[in-house]
C-alpha cells in the first residue's frame, strides 16, 4: 500500500434510528469491525433494513458511510440545498475525490481511526424527500450508457478512534492493480 493524498473531515454525524438523515455531533467513535457507536448501522453484520431482509448474516460492508462536501455545491447549483448529514452520511469529507478511490484504499481519520473503502452508495428514492427531483442529480446514465453513482462511499472500521470535523485524513492505496469500487 502506498500513501497518497490528504483532505479534511468537515463533519460528522450518527443518529440511532433508522430514520434518513442523521444529525451532525461534535466527535464520532468508530469501533473495530462494527461501525460508528450509536449509529443505527453499526454492526458486523447488515443493518440496512433492505438488506436484512434479503440476508440477516452478511456482512456489513456499509458501517461507515462518507460523503464529499463538493456534492453539496454540486447539487446547490442545480436547485438542491442539502446540508451535511441530511444525505445519511457518517463522514463529510473535503478534498479527496471518494468517487474514485479503488476498492480497499485505506483512510485514516485523525490521529487513530483507519477504515477501509469498500464501495459505492446506491442511494434510494427517500434522497427526494429532501429535495424533489434530487435523486436523478445522484443517480444517472452518461452519454455512454453507464451508471453514474454520487451518493458517496461506503467502507468498514479496521481501527477504532475518535473522529472530530478538522481532523486530517490520509489516504493510502492498495497495492495495484487497482479494483473499481463496486455498489455495495
Amino acid at each position: 500500500m502506498t500513501d497518497s493524498l490528504t483532505g479534511t473531515v468537515v463533519a460528522v454525524a450518527r443518529d440511532d434510528g433508522h430514520r434518513f438523515s442523521k444529525p451532525t455531533r461534535d466527535s464520532i467513535t468508530l469501533i473495530e469491525g462494527i461501525g460508528v457507536e450509536g449509529d443505527a448501522h453499526a454492526g458486523a453484520t447488515v443493518k440496512h433494513r433492505s438488506r436484512v431482509r434479503r440476508d440477516p448474516e452478511a456482512p456489513n460492508l456499509r458501517q461507515v458511510h462518507l460523503m464529499h462536501s463538493e456534492l453539496f455545491d454540486f447539487v446547490a447549483q442545480r436547485g438542491h440545498e442539502v446540508a451535511q448529514g441530511e444525505l445519511g452520511e457518517n463522514v463529510t469529507t473535503a478534498g479527496i475525490d471518494l468517487l474514485s478511490l479503488p476498492r480497499g484504499t485505506r483512510l485514516t481519520l485523525g490521529a487513530d481511526a483507519v477504515i477501509e473503502v469498500t464501495g459505492l452508495r446506491n442511494p434510494c428514492t427517500q434522497i427526494n424527500g429532501l429535495s424533489a427531483g434530487l435523486m436523478k442529480q445522484l443517480v444517472y446514465v452518461d452519454d455512454d450508457g453507464e451508471t453514474v453513482r454520487l451518493a458517496g462511499v461506503m467502507s468498514v472500521v479496521i481501527r477504532g478512534g475518535v473522529v472530530r470535523p478538522g481532523d486530517g485524513i490520509r489516504v493510502t492505496l492498495p497495492d495495484a492493480p487497482h479494483e473499481p469500487l463496486p455498489v455495495v
